[in-house]
């Protein structure tokens, strides 16, 4: 289902301030797509081994707000380092205020950084570009135009002719399932067809990175488990890098191939997890029977234990 091959079944955890690596190995039974199982004990790559190149990098990014008549500045992110490797749909947890969202706003060139860099392909990020589309935690859809023309507004305003970017915009809505609706007014569809615009308008660009900023934080249940789905077979089928927040940890662990947990304010990242829930998705076709695993239930407290652990330890201090 998208050609994604499984990953090992090792849970790489790197504790980022410190730099060590540790690893848990376990059998996992995979199914493969003829039927049969393998029992694999595999271990995840080390630091110092063979690793993809990176897309998008941080280093030692640190942003603070400046003060105002109302208070005192704000350190948003401190020494913030990392990279986007090729495929990978990297998700960011942490607790309301943690910079999460300044974190995505410095790689879609929205803000610039304090200290530090942000590369793209080793070059700087000077601002916002086509190669980084953007969902934002609303819509942000034009009212006045219907969902075809708010597909393809970004190559409207890119100088492309209507015939062009019509192609494209039919193209993308047809992937996320709204081929139907293109001529309804935006202001008709529910809130999470509206979301799937949004991401039809993303796509559109043809970005080589997707930044989705908490983008399903105001579905019902039932919307946001279709729409996690949706989004990872959009994700298997374009091969996009994707930059997600939510504060949803069992949604964290359910589309991240890397998870990765902040500190309270300033924002730091404290833990990276490598996680394959998502790939043995695509080889069950299960969302339920993923998220009941006891392996993923574990792993679910263990994150939380983490996360109100980083709280009371703010509030106590």
């Amino acid at each position: 289902m998208g050609g994604r091959e499984g990953a090992c079944r090792a849970e790489r955890i790197r504790k980022a301030d410190a730099g060590s690596v540790v690893q848990r190995l376990s059998g996992a039974t995979t199914t493969t797509r003829a039927g049969s199982t393998n029992t694999e004990y595999a271990a995840a790559v080390p630091f110092g081994g063979q690793m993809a190149k990176d897309v998008l990098r941080l280093d030692h990014l640190s942003v603070v707000y400046p003060a105002t008549p109302q208070g005192a500045a704000v350190t948003a992110l401190n020494d913030v380092n990392l990279s986007l490797q090729p495929d990978e749909f990297v998700v960011v947890l942490g607790a309301s205020g943690c910079g999460k969202t300044t974190l995505l706003n410095v790689m879609a060139g929205f803000i610039k950084p304090t200290t530090g860099q942000v590369l793209l392909h080793g070059n700087p990020i000077e601002g916002p570009g086509k190669d980084r589309g953007v969902v934002f935690q609303k819509h942000a859809l034009l009212p006045w135009l219907n969902v075809v023309e708010n597909t393809e507004f970004g190559l409207k305003m890119q100088g492309y002719g209507q015939a062009e970017r019509r192609d494209v915009a039919r193209a993308n809505l047809e992937l996320i399932g709204l081929t139907d609706f293109e001529q309804h007014p935006v202001y008709q569809l529910s809130g999470g067809m509206q979301q799937r615009v949004g991401l039809a308008r993303a796509l559109t660009s043809n970005p080589e990175i997707l930044l989705m900023d908490e983008p399903l934080g105001a579905l019902d249940a039932f919307t946001r488990e279709s729409m996690q789905e949706l989004i990872l077979k959009v994700w298997d089928r374009t091969h996009k890098i994707v930059f997600f927040i939510t504060h949803s940890v069992e949604e964290a662990l359910f589309m991240a191939t890397r998870l990765i947990l902040m500190s309270p304010r300033p924002g730091r990242i404290t833990h990276q997890y490598d996680l394959d829930f998502c790939r043995r998705f695509f080889e069950l076709g299960d969302a339920r029977r993923i998220k009941s695993d006891p392996n993923f239930i574990k792993m679910r407290e263990e994150i939380l234990s983490i996360i109100y652990g980083e709280e009371f330890e703010e509030l106590g201090a």
